[in-house]
This record gives C-alpha cells, structure tokens and sequence, in this order.
C-alpha cells in the first residue's frame, strides 16, 4: 500500500507493508526507486513492518531542489517515521541509500534498531571518485540522463547475473526514463559532496550489517572489510557471484543476512 505525506512541501511517498510488531525501513540507491526491493519486502512483511521510501526524484516521489546534502535526505527518515509513529526501527540502505542511513544514524541513533549498508560505505568518495562524478553530472547535463543509465546500469552486475538475466537489466534501464536529469544530478552531487562517517559505525551501540560483493567496483570489498572490524557488534555477508546489486544478483542469501540483523535484537 502506498501512503504519502509532505516534507519541503513536497509529496513523497512510501510502501507500508505487513502487521509485525518490529519496523524495517529500506532506503533505494542509485538509479533506483522503492519497487528495487521487492525480493526483500516478501520475504520481510510476513513478520515485520516494512516501509520502503521512494526518495524524492524516484519512483512516485516528485524532484525536489531545495535537497543538497545527504542530511537533507536523511531528514525524510525521520519525517516518515513520525508520519507513522514509530519510535525505532531498522534501516537499511542500498549504496545512496546507505550514505542516507549513516547521515541518519549519527543524528538519531536513538531511533534505531539495526543499521544496514548494502553495498555501501562511510568512506567518503576519493578524489578521483568526484572527479567521475563531475563528469558524470556534466554527461547528463549534455546528453541527459538516460544515456547516462544506459551505459552505467549494465556495470552495477556481475558478469554471470547479466548473462542470465539481461531482461533485467534491459527494464532497469527502461525504468530510468522516467527520471528527471535534475534528479539523477541531485543525487551525484549529494553523493560528492558527502563527509566520511567512519566515526558513525564506531560510535554506534547496535548492530550493523554490511553486504558486499566480490566484484563491487563501486564498493570494493577491501573497503567494507576495513569498516566491519569498527561497531561493537557486526554481521558481514561476503556474495561471491555479486558485483553492486547483491539484493537482486543473491536475493536469497542477501535475505538471510537481513533475518539475522532483524532477529537479533
């Protein structure tokens, strides 16, 4: 069921599903909307609560400029947890999703669960990394944003995923005709300008997941394995077959990585 509500004075709307007692909200990545989730919101809603968040510029959810900053994103965790009255919960986030999520815990750590980086990192980007990322922006701005996706979506997946499941990847890239070159834009430069938030997973006091891929160029697993060693109380799936979209190339073994997270409490 999708619900809504307005932040900035703008309509964003979410996925509420299943009855349980516990909360797990997911938080999409780039270039993304809520819908990505489906393997894990079946597998979720038959004994939690799940809240998947179209972030603004996805999905149903409309562009909004006045968001320059991973924090400003963060904030629409917050607002769609107040919307549903709901003290904490478990958030997981997906490469973009994942620096929202960080951005989110090290303000409201209180409200959480359980944290989980998909595919992501609180290393902020290298140098050369927003050097890419420039160009990337200035690509879009020239030829727009669906180019874009077509050329970069394909390198998200490892070389077996896309040999079996081309269908896949072909509606992934239709998908991202419908998103505005403003928002993909937004998003680039939100994930540029974002500060390192190491500090955030050896600060906090719950559990953390972190999901990665052997042949993640995005997120190379030698980074996520620097970070595992930093909470106090870490759950690690290393996915042999997946490069940067682990959840949809090993969704059953991503599942059972987010039951042992969400069952551990």
């Amino acid at each position: 069921m999708y619900k809504s509500f307005f932040h900035q004075q703008t309509e964003v709307f979410y996925q509420k599903l299943g009855r349980g007692a516990r909360t797990v909200m997911l938080i999409h990545g780039f270039p993304e909307d809520g819908s990505i989730f489906q393997y894990q919101c079946d597998f979720l809603k038959e004994n939690y609560t799940v809240l998947v968040l179209d972030l603004p510029g996805s999905g149903k959810s409309s562009y909004n400029k006045e968001l320059k900053s991973v924090e400003d994103f963060a904030e629409l965790i917050r607002g769609v947890l107040q919307e549903e009255k709901i003290e904490r919960c478990f958030l997981l986030g997906h490469s973009m999703g994942g620096y929202i999520a960080l951005a989110f815990a090290e303000k409201y750590s209180k409200h959480l669960l359980g944290l989980g980086l998909i595919h992501s990192t609180g290393f902020a980007d290298s140098d050369e990394k927003k050097d890419n990322r420039k160009r990337a922006i200035g690509f879009m701005e020239q030829y727009g944003g669906a180019s874009f996706l077509k050329t970069m979506i394909p390198d998200l997946f490892g070389k077996a995923f896309k040999e079996a499941h081309q269908a896949v990847i072909d509606e992934m890239i239709e998908k991202g005709r419908n998103f505005e070159t403003k928002a993909l834009q937004q998003y680039y430069s939100i994930m540029l300008l974002r500060k390192e938030r190491t500090y955030v997973l050896k600060e906090i006091n719950v559990p953390v997941l972190f999901i990665a891929g052997e042949a993640d160029k995005a997120i190379p697993l030698k980074d996520i394995l620097q970070q595992v060693v930093m909470p106090d109380i870490a759950i690690i799936k290393i996915l042999s077959k997946a490069a940067h979209m682990g959840f949809l190339e090993e969704s059953s073994t991503v599942n059972d990585a987010i039951g042992q997270l969400v069952g551990f409490m």
